[in-house]
């Protein structure tokens, strides 16, 4: 018997846990082998990156990366040491802050790109066929979508 055909959600629900746990994994052992930095550190670039400005307050880049406030100040502290994000108070009110991509921030996402890229497309990608592919990307937009509502 076809053991995925009788495969229901909560038998899903581990398995994308162990699937998601070990490509990131693999993937952050790929980026570490080639002297850039982990994969955190890609998804705030990138998130700063694709921002108007390359700017975002913190509560909103908290939330684009789905991280805790306490969290994300350490990331973004780390980044500001290499030089990476430079911090800003909010013109707007004072309290606030912002997160701002440095011309060094971009340069090290871009060399980063290369490498992940490379490992999505040999640790993901190429392991799925196209209706695979179209599968998850479907399951993955509807629990998105009703985790909205």
């Amino acid at each position: 018997m076809d053991m995925i055909a009788g495969m229901t959600a909560k038998d899903a629900w581990p398995l994308f846990l162990r699937a998601h746990a070990a490509l990131t994994d693999a993937i952050e052992s790929r980026l570490s082998a080639a002297e850039l930095p982990s994969l955190l550190w890609y998804d705030a670039l990138w998130a700063l990156e694709r921002a108007p400005d390359r700017r975002l307050r913190m509560s909103g880049l908290a939330q684009a990366m789905v991280l805790s406030r306490s969290h994300l100040t350490h990331l973004i502290g780390q980044l500001e040491k290499a030089g990476l994000v430079r911090r800003t108070q909010s013109p707007e009110d004072r309290r606030g802050t912002y997160a701002a991509l440095t011309e060094k921030g971009a340069t090290m996402r871009a060399r980063m790109w290369p490498v992940y890229r490379k490992a999505i497309d040999e640790l993901f990608a190429r392991r799925l066929t196209p209706a695979q592919a179209m599968a998850m990307a479907a399951g993955f937009k509807r629990l998105l979508a009703g985790l909205r509502d």
